[in-house]
């Protein structure tokens, strides 16, 4: 592909050498006892890390069925079934509890009713899911720390804790990826309007691919964007553009799984962008073009 230099190429080799992810599940992607057990050591070293006051933490397969429970000392006895309840309803709804407790704010209260026909469904921020290789394989719910807030951070903790974990035999047993060579022809075409190179018919971890190649063009300034979970390296081939980094969003909405977005920032570092430039932004790092002079043409790797 004429379009790459040595640059790219190298970011991209770097992540083909990225090593992958996970003891904890079993071969047909659900999670073991001893995947769950971890998950909650996890959690519990970051409540402990943070000095949360208490915390009931539960751990649920893709069934909502109950794996592995534990209630931290001095917290109240009902959490621990808040907490299953938090659990199963990110696993069954593949969500983040959070989405559900918002839309009743915002006034879809007619969401509550879901409580007459599923079990234990618990629309209360700190229901998190666990994800591997793009599948739901269950879910973490964290109840009774200092805040609702708080039980959404410990159960993010636990559920990122997965990546670090080892399949027994994956790198081993799964047959190397092929060799992906994308065309000049078709990598000028997808710069024409910006269109993702690899990982478009698949998502994150599929296949034990965790990155994602986009050819990504603007002719106008964006948002506010926030990956979750995703790193973004970019690699400017064309145009300039004013990127701002860091700072607080305004009006931060969600707008998919581990996707935020935001009109504005207040706040953070701005730099201007010229071809060769090379940024690498962290996930959970807001980053807005805030001015492009057009066209602006980028390799974006997203890493997960």
């Amino acid at each position: 592909m004429r379009y790459f230099n040595s640059t790219a190429v190298g970011l991209l080799i770097a992540l083909a050498a990225s090593p992958i992810h996970a003891e904890s599940v079993s071969d047909k992607r659900g999670l073991t006892l001893d995947g769950a057990k971890k998950v909650i050591a996890a959690t519990v070293a970051e409540a402990t890390r943070v000095n949360a006051p208490g915390g009931s933490i539960a751990v649920v397969d893709d069934g909502g069925n109950l794996l592995a429970l534990e209630r931290l000392d001095q917290t109240f006895a009902a959490s621990a079934n808040i907490a299953i309840g938090k659990a199963r309803t990110a696993a069954l709804f593949k969500k983040p509890t959070k989405v559900f407790e918002d839309a009743i704010k915002s006034g879809r209260t007619s969401m509550v009713t879901l409580g007459g026909d599923l079990q234990n469904f618990t629309p209360l921020q700190g229901g998190i899911p666990l994800e591997w290789e793009g599948k739901v394989i269950g879910a973490i719910g964290v109840s009774g720390a200092a805040s609702a807030q708080q039980d959404e951070e410990l159960a993010f903790v636990g559920a990122k804790s997965l990546d670090s974990m080892d399949m027994a035999g994956m790198t081993n047993g799964h047959a190397p990826l092929p060799v992906i060579y994308i065309e000049s022809q078709k990598v000028s075409a997808a710069f024409t309007k910006g269109a993702v190179l690899v990982g478009e018919d698949e998502t994150m971890m599929h296949a034990a691919r965790n990155y994602m190649v986009h050819a990504s063009h603007r002719d106008k300034a964006g948002i506010v964007e926030i990956h979750e979970f995703d790193t973004d390296i970019l690699y400017v081939l064309k145009g300039s553009a004013q990127l701002s980094t860091g700072g607080t969003p305004v009006g931060t909405k969600t707008i998919g799984p581990h996707e935020f977005r935001a009109p504005a920032v207040n706040g953070g570092e701005t730099r201007k962008l010229v071809p060769g430039d090379v940024v690498i932004i962290p996930n959970g790092v807001p980053h807005w073009f805030r001015e492009v002079e057009a066209p602006f043409d980028y390799y974006v790797v997203k890493v997960r």
